[in-house]
């Protein structure tokens, strides 16, 4: 079975992602996507799928994947039940470790783990439980912080000396071969086209399906449609640029980010952000005065 592609979205003016999520989340398929990811399991134990690996995991499982090595971390849960915070998850592009190399060669003992998470690596429990405690507080942290704890966490992977090689040598990744997948073709697309406009049949066309069956396909994919996907990803867009342009207007962010109306974009950002983005921006300027004081 071919993995699905993941857009992973690393916001403007940031390095890297880090996030947390539940059980049931969309992610939990078997996915792939270019940027290499740090995975930590913080409850529920199951299977899971690392290239050409199967195996069981727990609390504390923690695994590096490279770029496009597809992955799936099923848990073993009761049908119809949730879990609150399953996973905490950092991901980067693989030449932001290559320039931070470039600039402090201190650094370059990452490249070691880089070169092992390209067949996944897993981690030993003693790393696993040091790194726990610098995930939890990478998550929330902020400014120069946040660089500093992701500089600690891979210092810290860096000097496990009983790292594990998951999948076998000879399985190679093929993103050609994956996004030969037609859901994956319309992601793509997606990403690339965001600030433009394009409608499912453009999209359905891409993927080489009927406008019906691409709709069930991208639903069954990232577990929402269309048009909820795209304003996701336009809305997380806006507030990079109300948070990085403090010189753009909100109506100039509304068509900058692909939405054809002000009160349309309006009502996406409140009903995702819980306030409307002036009052976004406005609370951001009251944050930089508290820094700056």
């Amino acid at each position: 079975m071919k993995p699905d592609l993941e857009v992973v979205e690393i916001g403007r003016g940031q390095s890297f992602t880090a996030w947390e999520h539940g059980y049931p989340y969309r992610t939990v398929r078997w996915h792939f996507h270019p940027e290499c990811e740090i995975h930590y399991v913080v409850a529920t134990s199951g299977h899971y799928f690392v290239g050409d690996f199967i195996g069981d995991f727990g609390p504390g499982n923690l695994v590096m994947t490279g770029p496009n090595l597809p992955h799936n971390w099923v848990s073993h849960v009761s049908p119809g039940a949730t879990v609150s915070l399953r996973s905490r998850v950092v991901q980067f592009r693989e030449d932001f470790l290559t320039r931070i190399s470039d600039v402090f060669p201190e650094m370059s003992a990452f490249a070691s783990v880089l070169e092992t998470s390209r067949r996944g690596a897993l981690f030993s429990e003693a790393v696993s439980g040091r790194a726990a405690a610098i995930l939890a507080e990478l998550i929330p942290a902020r400014g120069p912080r946040r660089v500093e704890l992701f500089v600690s966490l891979m210092s810290t992977l860096s000097d496990d000396r009983h790292l594990t090689t998951l999948s076998s040598p000879t399985y190679r990744p093929d993103p050609s071969g994956f996004m030969s997948v037609g859901v994956n073709r319309a992601l793509s697309y997606i990403n690339e086209q965001l600030t433009e406009p394009f409608g499912e049949n453009e999209l359905a066309a891409c993927a080489g399906l009927s406008v019906g069956t691409f709709s069930r396909s991208f639903r069954r994919h990232t577990g929402m449609g269309v048009v909820e996907y795209v304003n996701r990803l336009r809305i997380n867009l806006a507030c990079q640029l109300l948070m990085n342009e403090p010189d753009m207007s909100v109506t100039d962010i509304c068509y900058a980010c692909g939405f054809n109306n002000l009160s349309n974009f309006n009502r996406q950002f409140l009903r995702r952000k819980g306030m409307p983005p002036s009052r976004f921006r406005a609370l951001l300027n009251e944050n930089n005065v508290v820094i700056a004081a």
